[in-house]
């Protein structure tokens, strides 16, 4: 097995782990000079795919939904013809 096809199997561990260690070495620095750091609130990992959607044979009562299947309707006496 060569070298190359096993990089990604340790770049992976090593690219999770640069927030914990860019913290760790912010609030290090930041004690240097007398401050608080303090961690940015940062979002959770998302799904790279959507999971299908529980479908529950008991109580399913179809909901149509917001727009998808009603076309707009503009009263009668709009017109969007421009005229110069």
């Amino acid at each position: 097995v060569c070298l190359a096809c096993l990089l990604p199997l340790f770049l992976v561990p090593i690219i999770n782990l640069l927030p914990v260690l860019f913290d760790f070495i912010m609030g290090k620095v930041y004690r240097l000079f007398g401050w608080e750091y303090r961690k940015p609130v940062r979002a959770p990992p998302a799904c790279p795919y959507k999971p299908a959607a529980n479908k529950s044979s008991s109580n399913a009562v179809a909901e149509p939904e917001l727009g998808a299947s009603e076309p707009v309707h503009k009263p009668a006496g709009v017109d969007d013809s421009k005229l110069d």
